[in-house]
């Protein structure tokens, strides 16, 4: 960062004005004035049209053209109100971040001039390039064709100047190209699944919703020290950088009061929010330093998905305006805590009913305990597919990393609910389930704590911790899709209610009531999960990784090899089986997933490679030859002695000489093996070449690291951590 030290760029960022754009009414009055929710259909929408839209939203229901058309035009009077000058179809490809096609709604009059236009043909359906983004061979490049198709139960938003309609990516022959139409599948797949289940408990029951609240973790750098580090602009993560000596072991930062430049960009960004219907509700300082976190109300998970994905945009855009560059990298810095995306996870029904927390009386607890055990029993069959949908090559770097759970999916329920599932494990079936404290006898029920949320602990180290009414599927990483872990949760969970609702009927049918016939197919369910996906002890430990061995959990740590298990015989039959995917897509999406890997290690190990020849070696020589030249002098000046003298420069001398050789040979070797890894044609051969590489790179941050301790402050090319790591 050449001579200019931390505490003037410090200096100049606090010079910067903090002005919060905020309105001046309270936020309730300007929440969502940017989405084009029910209370604008209402407004802009005639009321047949806009039954028609509900229906199509509520209920699945084909939405004629003409019905299009009006609702086109009833979007166009309120997007020209804002200023809108362009539509785009808002969608999520495999690239991991969104993508858009703006066009403008300007169109020839026919009379020489020009009118906006709008209509239901361009709402509902666009043509971007299909074999440009991600697909795992499905589109060639001369088959460009792709469609994306609006989404009406996510609502239209205004970003700028652009009106942006969510939608599904499909191929010209129909495969899904991203994230959001399996997702869609695979929340109808578990709806249908759980549907049949909870109308023995109320016949009123109509459709079951799955809920997500995800908990956005990431870090705050200053624009200019980002600008300094080449690793931080092309990698998302420092890749060279010896520790602070004041990182994260006070624990002063968690929980600590926000910095005031953070502050502002946080209000900032909570107004954005609010204005596009994210109910955005919680903000702290996190573990490490320059680490937050915020998080919103949870919602309906195809919606809370979006909102994700349009936050994370925003924050980039707001962060700029404070001086700031946000880090979605789960590790962007060695030995501080990384960054997750806690996903809140839940069903409960159109009437109200959370099917993840206790009921009232025994026969909703009933409920809660089939779907509960049930879950339990989806997540230790496909373990290591929930795995594989969080298997990035960032996320890789923060799994085990003693702040984030183990590469080991694992169920942490409590000592509360696993003495709840040993008891009913003991008592006959079709004894009631009931809170502790409703009854005044205990003899013969199964208690659940009165007080659930706070009988259930925490525990940092479980994938997949229940807490009290509902699971947090923890080892989700902070740059990543929703989507993904929800689309096989959900898929895993529909298919373990189906096997579960064809044994219960085969009990009714025996004439069982049922809460015996639930019981008894229970039992032999809560015997086979109890004692191998349940575990609440520390997932930190060698001995769990030996005795999850045994259990039979998946401990693949590669992530090539993990994505392998989207395409196994069991996982092939789970989505195909529920129509999520077909065979077809599966194959494509582990050529992206592996493709995607392999490039973002080749870039780290260009990036890497680059600087260590041409910053770091450079700077460590330049400094070598300023204590040469002090030797130098020296021996003129004090013959006799200047060995002694020059001792201390002499060893550095030599260190120095040492690193730079064992840098330049591991690069070298590197660089190497790059060579033969991109000669290979297959894409998961490559990526198992990159893995060994990515390894690898460690190796020569060592060196680096080291000479970053010898080299004088002012000859080192780039920011510290001790710079990067402090906001004021």
């Amino acid at each position: 960062m050449s001579k200019m030290r931390f505490d003037v760029v410090q200096e100049a960022f606090k010079k910067k004005a903090l002005e919060v754009s905020a309105p001046a009414s309270r936020p309730s009055a300007y929440f969502g004035e940017l989405v084009f929710n029910r209370d604008k259909m209402r407004k802009y929408l005639d009321v047949k049209v806009y039954d028609a839209l509900i229906d199509c939203i509520d209920n699945g229901r084909p939405l004629d053209l003409a019905i299009a058309d009006d609702v086109a035009d009833g979007m166009k009077e309120w997007a020209l109100e804002h200023g809108v000058t362009h539509i785009t179809h808002w969608f999520q490809p495999l690239t991991d971040v969104t993508a858009e096609k703006h066009d403008s709604l300007m169109e020839y009059d026919r009379k020489g001039g020009m009118i906006e236009s709008f209509n239901g043909k361009a709402l509902i359906q666009q043509e971007p390039d299909a074999s440009s983004f991600p697909n795992g061979g499905i589109r060639a490049t001369f088959e460009a064709r792709g469609y994306t198709a609006w989404d009406p139960t996510s609502p239209v938003f205004i970003q700028d100047d652009t009106l942006c309609i969510p939608t599904i990516f499909i191929s010209y022959t129909g495969e899904a190209l991203d994230y959001k139409t399996p997702l869609k599948k695979a929340l109808k797949a578990v709806s249908d699944a759980a549907l049949p289940i909870c109308k023995l408990f109320d016949p009123k029951v109509r459709k079951v919703i799955s809920y997500l609240g995800w908990e956005q973790e990431y870090f705050l750098v200053d624009e200019d020290l980002y600008a300094a580090r080449p690793d931080l602009m092309l990698t998302g993560r420092t890749l060279m950088g010896h520790a602070s000596s004041k990182n994260q072991q006070l624990d002063d930062h968690y929980f600590g009061a926000i910095p005031t430049r953070v502050a502002a960009f946080m209000r900032d960004l909570e107004i954005e929010g609010y204005k596009l219907g994210i109910p955005l509700k919680t903000r702290h300082n996190e573990v490490a330093p320059n680490q937050f976190e915020f998080a919103p109300i949870y919602g309906e998970c195809n919606l809370s998905n979006d909102q994700n994905q349009m936050i994370m945009n925003v924050m980039n855009r707001i962060a700029r305006k404070h001086g700031f560059v946000v880090l979605l990298h789960e590790k962007p810095f060695d030995g501080i805590n990384g960054s997750g995306k806690h996903n809140n996870w839940s069903l409960g029904t159109d009437t109200g009913t959370l099917l993840m927390g206790p009921g009232k009386d025994a026969k909703s607890n009933l409920q809660f305990i089939i779907f509960f055990v049930n879950v339990l029993a989806a997540v230790q069959r496909h373990n290591g597919l929930l795995k594989a949908s969080i298997a990035s090559a960032t996320n890789a770097h923060r799994l085990g990393g003693n702040e984030a759970p183990p590469a080991i999916v694992s169920a942490f329920l409590g000592r509360a609910m696993t003495d709840v599932l040993h008891k009913l494990l003991e008592v006959p079936s079709g004894t009631p389930i009931e809170i502790a404290g409703k009854k005044g006898a205990s003899v013969g029920i199964v208690e659940i704590p009165q007080i659930f949320l706070d009988n259930t602990d925490r525990n940092r180290t479980s994938p997949f911790a229940f807490t009290g009414n509902r699971f947090e599927f923890r080892a989700v990483g902070s740059s990543a899709n929703c989507a993904g872990a929800m689309t096989v949760l959900s898929a895993a969970v529909a298919q373990q209610l189906l096997k579960f609702k064809e044994e219960l009927d085969k009990e009714l049918a025996a004439g069982k009531s049922l809460e015996v016939a639930a019981m008894d197919v229970l039992k032999p369910i809560i015997s086979s999960i109890i004692d191998v996906v349940c575990f609440d002890g520390n997932g930190y430990s060698d001995e769990w990784k030996k005795e999850a061995a045994r259990r039979g959990l998946d401990t693949q740590t590669s992530v090539p090899e993990m994505i392998k298990t989207f395409t196994t015989p069991e996982s092939v039959n789970l989505f195909t089986s529920l129509g999520v995917h077909s065979l077809k897509e599966l194959e494509a999406r582990n050529d992206v997933k592996w493709e995607m890997y392999t490039k973002k290690v080749q870039i780290e190990a260009r990036v890497i490679g680059r600087m260590a020849i041409n910053h770091i070696i450079p700077a460590a020589l330049e400094y070598q030859g300023r204590l040469l030249k002090n030797v130098s002098l020296m021996k003129d000046v004090m013959p006799e002695s200047y060995k002694d003298q020059a001792s201390v420069a002499l060893n550095l001398i030599e260190n120095i000489s040492s690193l730079v050789k064992e840098i330049r040979t591991k690069v070298d070797a590197m660089v190497e093996a790059r060579k033969k890894a991109n000669n290979l044609e297959d894409e998961y051969a490559k990526a198992s070449a990159y893995h060994a590489i990515a390894e690898s790179l460690e190796a020569i941050r060592k060196p680096i690291d080291k000479l970053e301790e010898i080299v004088d402050n002012d000859s080192w090319p780039l920011p510290k951590y001790r710079e990067l790591l402090f906001i004021n």
